[in-house]
C-alpha cells in the first residue's frame, strides 16, 4: 500500500509515527515512574511534565522533518522527475545540483549518468536523423505517385476510420466538418451507401463505385473505393470534377499508417494512452470569471498516437457580444474590432465541439475553460462528455505537487520555448500545451501510468490544486 504514496508523504508518515511513538513511550516512563513515587499529590507534576515533553517531542519532531523535506525528499523527488524527463521526453536542460547538495554524492553521480544517457541518446538520434531522411525520401516518393490520381482521394482503416488524406480531400470533408485523422468517415458521410459498398469491396476484392451522401444531406458525391491489396482498409477516391486537380499540383499529405492497425475494444479508461486522440485547447476571454465573462478566443490543436498533427488546428475569434476590457485586450491583443463580424460563442462552440469529437480534451487548468463551454452548453447545443486531461495536474504527478506549475514554469522545466509574439493567444498557448503533452506521455508510461484510467487515478491525488488555481 505504501508504494502507491509519494516520497514526500511517506518521509511525514515516517515522522508521524515517530512523534506518537515517543510520546507513547514517554508517557509510558512517566506512568512507570508515577507508580513508582507512590504519592498521589505528584500525578499533576507528572501531568504537567508529559505535556511539556508532548510539546517539545512534537516541535522537535516537526522541525526535523521540515528540513529533511526541504533538504532530502523534495531534492529527490526533483532529481527524480528531472532525470524522467532527460530519459524519456528527451528534455536536454542541465539537472539543479544546487538543490541537491545535501544528496551527498547521488546529485553528481546523477548528472555523470545524465550525461552518459545525453551522449547515448545524440548517437541515437543521428541513426534516427538518417531513418527519417530515408522517410522523407519515401514520402515524396509517395507524394509524386499520389499525384498521378488527379483527384480527392483519403485512406480508411477497416472501422473507416480516417488514416491518411490529402488536401484535396480535405476540401471535400472540409464542406462537411474540420478533416481529423482518425476520425470516423460517419461523421461526414451517410453510413449506409459507404457501409454497403465496402461490404461488397470485401466481397468481390475489386473496385466499387458508389454514390455517397453528406451526413446533413446537403451534398452527394460519386466516389471509389478500392483494396489496399494485403493492408486492411481501403482508399475512397472522390470523383466529382469539384475535386479533381492539375497533375502538377502540390498534393500534402496528412496520415499515420499505425491507424490502420484496427484497435481494440477495450473500455475507455483500459486503452493505452498512445492509442487515444487528443484535442488539446486554450481560450482567451474578457475576464477571469467564468460565470459573467465571455470567449473571445478558441485555439486548438489534435495530437494522434503521441504526436502533434500538423494541419489539424483549429483558431477562430469569438464575438463575446460584450466589450472587451482594455486590460483584456492588452493581455491577449484581441479587441473589439477584431471580433466584429467573428461566429459568436454557440455557432463556434460547435465547431470546436466537432472538431473535438471522439477525443480526450486536454487544456492548462481545464476547469477554467471548460466552465465558459459548460455555461453556454445550451446555446451550442452540445453536450460537454469528453473526457478531460489537465496539464496541471499531469504536471503535478510527474514533477510533484510542491512545484510551480504555470504554463510557463511547465514549459521551462520541459525545455520548450513558447514564441513570445504567440503567449497568450488561444492557439499559441494551445501549441504549447500540446508539445507539454506530447513530452509527458512517455514519462507517464515510463512511470507505469500506461492507461488513460492510470493517469486520471493519479491526477485525483492532486485536485485540489486546480481549487486553488481557481
Amino acid at each position: 500500500m505504501l508504494n502507491h504514496l509519494s516520497l514526500r508523504l511517506r518521509v511525514f508518515l515516517f515522522f508521524l509515527l515517530l512523534a506518537a511513538g515517543g510520546l507513547v513511550i514517554s508517557a509510558l516512563a512517566l506512568w512507570v515512574g508515577y507508580q513508582r513515587a507512590r504519592d498521589p499529590g505528584l500525578l499533576d507534576a507528572f501531568i504537567f511534565a508529559e505535556i511539556l515533553i508532548a510539546f517539545g517531542m512534537l516541535a522537535l519532531v516537526a522541525g526535523v522533518w521540515l528540513l529533511f523535506d526541504d533538504n532530502v525528499a523534495k531534492p529527490i523527488e526533483r532529481l527524480s522527475a528531472q532525470l524522467r524527463a532527460r530519459a524519456h521526453a528527451g528534455v536536454s536542460a542541465d539537472l539543479d545540483l544546487q538543490a541537491a547538495r545535501y544528496l551527498g554524492d547521488l546529485a553528481p553521480a546523477a548528472a555523470g549518468l545524465a550525461e552518459q544517457l545525453a551522449a547515448n541518446a545524440m548517437n541515437t538520434a543521428e541513426a534516427v536523423a538518417a531513418e527519417t531522411a530515408h522517410l522523407a525520401s519515401e514520402k515524396q516518393r509517395l507524394t509524386a505517385l499520389l499525384t498521378e490520381i488527379p483527384v480527392a482521394m483519403l485512406l480508411a482503416g477497416p472501422k473507416h476510420q480516417i488514416v491518411l488524406y490529402d488536401a484535396q480531400a480535405a476540401e471535400v470533408l472540409a464542406q462537411i466538418a474540420h478533416p481529423r485523422l482518425n476520425a470516423s468517415l460517419f461523421d461526414y458521410l451517410e453510413a449506409t451507401g459507404l457501409t454497403d459498398a465496402y461490404a461488397k469491396l470485401i466481397k468481390t476484392g475489386k473496385d466499387v463505385h458508389c454514390t455517397l451522401t453528406s451526413v446533413d444531406g446537403r451534398q452527394t458525391y460519386s466516389a471509389r473505393i478500392k483494396p489496399l491489396g494485403d493492408a486492411p482498409g481501403y482508399m475512397l477516391v472522390f470523383d466529382d470534377s469539384a475535386a479533381q486537380i492539375e497533375p502538377d499540383e502540390a498534393r500534402p499529405l496528412v496520415y499515420d499508417f499505425e491507424l490502420l492497425e484496427t484497435p481494440g475494444d477495450d473500455a475507455f479508461e483500459e486503452r493505452p494512452l498512445l492509442d487515444l486522440c487528443f484535442v488539446v485547447f486554450d481560450t482567451e476571454t474578457t475576464g477571469l470569471l467564468p460565470h459573467k465573462d465571455e470567449i473571445v478566443q478558441i485555439g486548438a490543436v489534435r495530437v494522434v498516437k503521441g504526436k502533434i498533427v500538423e494541419g489539424e488546428r483549429l483558431d477562430t475569434l469569438v464575438n463575446p457580444g460584450i466589450p472587451i476590457p482594455p486590460a483584456s485586450t492588452k493581455v491577449h491583443k484581441v479587441s473589439d474590432r477584431m471580433v466584429q463580424g467573428a461566429p459568436d460563442i454557440a455557432q463556434a462552440g460547435r465547431s470546436f465541439h466537432q472538431f473535438a469529437r471522439d477525443a480526450v480534451i486536454v487544456a492548462h487548468n481545464a476547469p477554467f475553460d471548460m466552465a465558459f463551454l459548460h455555461r453556454h452548453a445550451e446555446r451550442m447545443q452540445v453536450e460537454w462528455t469528453h473526457p478531460i486531461l489537465d496539464t496541471v495536474l499531469l504536471s503535478a504527478v510527474l514533477f510533484g505537487a510542491s512545484e510551480t506549475h504555470t504554463l510557463d514554469s511547465v514549459c521551462e522545466r520541459l525545455g520548450i520555448t513558447i514564441p513570445e509574439a504567440l503567449r497568450h493567444t488561444a492557439l499559441g498557448d494551445a501549441v504549447a500545451t500540446a508539445e507539454v503533452l506530447v513530452l509527458m506521455l512517455p514519462m507517464l508510461n515510463a512511470r507505469g501510468m500506461t492507461t488513460f484510467g492510470d493517469v486520471i487515478a493519479e491526477t485525483r491525488k492532486h485536485g485540489r490544486l486546480l481549487e486553488d488555481l481557481n
